[in-house]
């Protein structure tokens, strides 16, 4: 019984911080608005490490806790249910939500809606750690629509600016397009079990294995691949793969510490998590599988070749997400749901580090954010500077830091695979590897390293790109980039030690988790694998020796050497030979063109889709509305009323002769009628 009350206190405490700073957002100083809600989320962390304790030692739970609603035979509960696999996801929600509060108080100071900010990211913990808590989809669809609100309000956070609010509507609306399939699946799963609580939905779906369903046409489907391809578009549109992907990289209009939050470590991970947590459905469809894996390296390679032309500091990082985001969906894909969700955890901490890095250059650079205005803040900004190292080192998967160990884990589990489509997807994963050393590296040497060009009098550079120059803007800071002779400076303490607290599971995490959470029984009875259908994960375990050999003999493989290649490379084209890369932009201008326009997904989705439901909608108002409705229903019953009285009026004459013929006529026509029936 406490521990149930420690269960209820952990997604209640960020909800009353949210209650105290977004309820008296107006009347109540600032210290208050962050000291509660940073309180909120300290208790929630506190409170998960003691479940994870709990957890650990072997008590898992799973009840209800309120039941919201009964309908014949269904109920809508809130429930929790807790085993390794939440608890894993409330710890990571919990810190990383933690330092980035921490972090708020430097990077929001200026700003006038700080204790609105601090009430909308504690009010995404609580929504965020209901979702990852439920034990049904009623509650897990909550959660899911109430992380798609808050990133919304984030997003748009600096609601003056039109940028911002293009950017939180196409977040919704691309949502929305990923939740319609997600609502679909849920659908089919109550229909065919009766029940929304998973662990009777998952005791009763290998029975439904050889179910098909019609749903158009003579064609049968496998009902659980018409399934799992449902719930995945619903992670689809949450962890942005493509084509739902275009919303993440215009969300970086919200402030930074929102980017770190929900697009580094915890939103984007909800389709994930949830994908994990369906694992015995989706082990029923190899098809959803492949489907899955497919969709995985396609986002992994293509969102990594964006990553390389990006001038914007936080859309590198960005497309990195992006590209990271693949690489968990291909290990869902080849069916090693544990290494999706060890990267998951491994990412989290160095890609949240990599975003408050970007923003502490922001703060450092007087919020310009262009990397071509950078270069030389090394000796500015040292513990930016080695923070910001570790995070891309973690990265791109260097040898015993954290990074490394779930990205191979990935990359080996997919060689493995025998699923269709796994030679693609290895080769995408593969060639990422190189792709995300060049990229992460260029920004890093531009930023850090080289000549200093901040402070330079002509302001032309910054307004070169659009969203550049203005990504980031503070109601009193209202100019952007150093003034010239001045220098950057290393940022306030309550920016730096979330730094450093994110940098050290970055490095070590990794090496200590890799053998319980994959090759361990951490996750035994959470998550299931069908080993004959998918033996992948089985032939990982037989290759594992341990941490410390792993690493070593990662050295001479060939991700090591594609991470190596990638990195000099970079050093070289940015570092020694800036104009090589200016020259092979002139040469393949196509290439780049292509690149530019983000494969041009914004304008198909404008042309086809947009376009296609504006003119859906003109052609049912100009037809349906106008003709139908107005001109034929409304104003044809007037005219038609208008008719029938023209005619009648002729009769109105006066005469009461004309009124007696009329009546006789009339009982003529009456007794003829009579007569025929008789």
């Amino acid at each position: 019984m406490e521990m149930q009350k420690l269960y209820l206190l952990v997604p209640m405490a960020p909800l009353i911080g949210a209650m105290i700073a977004g309820l008296f957002c107006r009347v109540i100083p600032r210290w208050v608005a962050h000291t509660a809600t940073i309180a909120g989320v300290a208790i929630a962390f506190i409170a998960s490490a003691l479940i994870f304790q709990d957890v650990v030692a072997g008590h898992t739970f799973n009840g209800t806790v309120y039941t919201w609603l009964t309908t014949g035979d269904y109920n809508f509960e809130v429930g929790f249910l807790i085993d390794t696999l939440t608890v894993t996801m409330m710890l990571v929600v919990t810190f990383v939500s933690l330092m980035v509060h921490i972090y708020t108080i430097g990077y929001m100071h200026d700003d006038p809606g700080y204790n609105r900010f601090f009430s909308y990211i504690s009010l995404f913990t609580f929504s965020m750690l209901m979702l990852v808590m439920s034990n049904n989809f009623m509650q897990l669809f909550f959660g899911w629509e109430a992380v798609g609100l808050v990133s919304y309000l984030l997003i748009g956070f600096w609601y003056t600016r039109p940028t911002a609010i293009f950017a939180n509507m196409k977040a919704f609306l691309v949502n929305r397009v990923g939740d319609f399939g997600f609502i679909l699946g849920i659908g089919l799963i109550l229909a065919y079990t009766g029940s929304l609580d998973y662990a009777t939905v998952f005791q009763k779906a290998p029975g439904l294995a050889d179910t098909t369903i019609n749903i158009w046409g003579a064609a049968d489907w496998s009902l659980m691949t018409v399934t799992c391809i449902c719930l995945f578009i619903g992670a689809m549109g949450k962890s942005a793969q493509v084509p739902l992907h275009v919303w993440l990289p215009d969300s970086m209009e919200g402030p930074t510490p929102i980017s770190a939050l929900i697009h580094a470590a915890t939103m984007v991970t909800a389709g994930i998590f949830m994908v994990s947590r369906m694992s015995p459905l989706f082990e029923l469809s190899t098809t959803a599988l492949s489907f899955v894996l497919v969709i995985g390296a396609i986002t992994a390679l293509f969102m990594g070749f964006l990553g390389i032309i990006q001038n914007d500091i936080k859309r590198v990082v960005a497309y990195s997400t992006l590209s990271q985001l693949g690489y968990m969906t291909v290990a869902l894909g080849a069916s090693a749901y544990s290494v999706a969700i060890f990267h998951l955890m491994t990412h989290a901490f160095f890609k949240a580090l990599l975003f408050l890095g970007a923003g502490s250059v922001i703060i450092g650079m007087h919020h310009d954010q262009d990397i071509r205005n950078m270069g030389g803040l090394r000796k500015y900004m040292p513990i930016t500077w080695i923070t910001s190292l570790v995070g891309s080192l973690a990265l791109i998967g260097t040898p015993f830091l954290s990074g490394f160990y779930s990205k191979d884990s990935i990359i080996e589990a997919v060689q493995l695979s025998h699923i269709p489509g796994a030679g693609f997807a290895y080769f995408a994963v593969l060639a990422g590897v190189f792709v995300t050393a060049f990229y992460s590296f260029r920004m890093y040497f531009l930023v850090f390293h080289g000549a200093e060009r901040f402070g330079k009098a002509d302001d032309a550079h910054h307004h070169e790109h659009e969203g550049d120059h203005d990504d980031e803007e503070v109601a009193t800071d209202h100019h952007h980039g150093l003034a010239p002779g001045q220098k950057p400076h290393e940022t306030p303490w309550v920016v730096t030690l979330p730094l450093v607290l994110l940098a050290i599971p970055s490095v070590v995490i990794g090496y200590f988790a890799i053998e319980p959470m994959l090759y361990g029984n951490y996750f035994e009875g959470v998550i299931h694998i069908d080993h004959e259908a998918h033996p992948s994960m089985e032939h990982l375990a037989h290759e594992f020796h341990s941490a410390a050999a792993m690493g070593i003999h990662a050295l001479t493989s060939a991700p090591f050497i594609l991470a190596l290649a990638g990195v000099v490379l970079s050093w070289f084209f940015y570092m020694k030979r800036p104009d090589i890369p200016a020259a092979i932009q002139k040469r393949f201008s196509g290439i780049y063109t292509l690149l530019e326009n983000k494969y041009y997904f914004d304008k198909i989705n404008e042309l086809v889709f947009a376009g296609g439901a504006r003119l859906l909608g003109k052609g049912l108002w100009r037809g349906g509305d106008v003709a139908l409705i107005d001109g034929l229903v409304v104003n044809g019953s007037a005219r038609l009323v208008g008719m029938v009285a023209s005619i009648t009026r002729f009769f109105q004459t006066g005469y009461v002769y004309h009124y007696a013929f009329t009546m006789i006529i009339g009982v003529f026509v009456l007794m003829t009628l009579w007569i025929n029936r008789a």
